[in-house]
């Protein structure tokens, strides 16, 4: 099991640290803030409604999310998905999108030894690349369009 967390750091970094420096030219973006109630955060971080097809998308990318690293998800395109962490299958009927966004946002609130990255942190010094500390992973609207597609997991 070490060597499965060295391999899963190690590929956590090299893919957050080619996405920030993709990110970096058209800037940093901001962490939100937010209000953890409980076990969620009951508003959205933008304005504007999460977009599932978007947020699939987000986390099916090898570059992006990285969610798969970890996660096996209902992506039957998608080969060589994770069991590290529990699949995202029916994880809609599991959770509300309060609730989900919360664990996308910062899972750490619900269990700090957790080795999933906050998404939306600037403090994940331990759990990525030297080019994404001090930034978030996603920004805010893309945490809610993750939230949106796993929403409809159920």
């Amino acid at each position: 099991m070490t060597v499965r967390r060295t391999l899963l750091a190690a590929a956590l970094a090299a893919g957050a640290a080619g996405a920030a420096l993709a990110q970096g030219a058209a800037g940093t973006p901001a962490v939100v803030p937010y209000v953890v109630e409980g076990d969620r955060i009951a508003q959205p971080l933008t304005d504007q409604p999460g977009d599932a097809a978007r947020g699939r998308a987000i986390v099916a990318s090898r570059q992006q999310g990285l969610c798969l690293l970890c996660h096996a998800a209902p992506i039957p395109e998608e080969r060589f998905q994770g069991d590290l962490a529990p699949s995202l299958a029916g994880v809609g009927a599991r959770y509300g999108a309060a609730q989900l966004r919360l664990r996308v946002v910062d899972p750490r609130h619900l269990n700090p030894s957790s080795f999933m990255p906050a998404f939306h942190s600037t403090t994940n010094a331990s759990r990525v690349g030297g080019a994404w500390q001090g930034r978030p992973i996603l920004t805010a609207q893309q945490v809610e369009d993750v939230v949106a597609w796993l929403a409809t997991l159920r």
